[in-house]
C-alpha cells in the first residue's frame, strides 16, 4: 500500500503486544484456547477513549507471541501473559481492574488457574508497513 506520495503506507496506531510464557505440562489445547481468546480479551482489556476497540480485529491488531519456559528461566507461574500497549491517562487509571477482569476471562476460558497477568503501559510509539 502507498500514501498519495508514492511512499510505503504505514499504520502508525498501536498494537498491543502480548507475550505468553508457559510451564512444560500446560496443555497444547489450553494454549490454543489463548492463542484464539487473546486477541478479543487483551483489546477489551485495554480499549479506553483514546484507542476504542470496535470488536473487528483485523490481522496484527494484537501481536502474540508465544514462548515455552527455558530451562534457566524460574520456576513459578505456569502461565505469564505480558501486555505491552501505549500508555495513555485514562488506561492507565484502572490498569489493576483491566488485568483483573483479563485474568479471569483466561482463567473460564482455559480452565487454567495458575496465571500471571503483566500489563506495562509505556509511552511509546508504534509504525507497521
Amino acid at each position: 500500500m502507498r500514501s498519495s506520495r508514492g511512499a510505503p503506507f504505514c499504520f502508525a496506531g498501536t498494537v498491543p503486544l502480548v507475550e505468553i510464557t508457559y510451564a512444560p505440562h500446560v496443555p497444547h489445547k489450553a494454549l490454543k484456547e489463548l492463542a484464539a481468546m487473546l486477541p478479543h480479551a487483551v483489546s477489551v482489556a485495554v480499549e479506553c477513549p483514546e484507542e476504542p476497540y470496535d470488536g473487528n480485529l483485523q490481522p496484527g491488531d494484537v501481536e502474540l507471541r508465544f514462548r515455552a519456559r527455558g530451562p534457566f528461566d524460574s520456576d513459578g507461574v505456569d502461565v505469564v501473559i505480558e501486555i505491552r500497549s501505549k500508555w495513555f491517562e485514562s488506561r492507565a487509571a484502572n490498569r489493576q481492574d483491566r488485568v483483573d477482569g483479563l485474568c479471569a476471562a483466561v482463567a473460564e476460558a482455559t480452565g487454567l488457574n495458575d496465571i500471571g497477568i503483566y500489563l506495562s503501559l509505556p509511552v511509546a510509539a508504534w509504525a507497521q508497513s
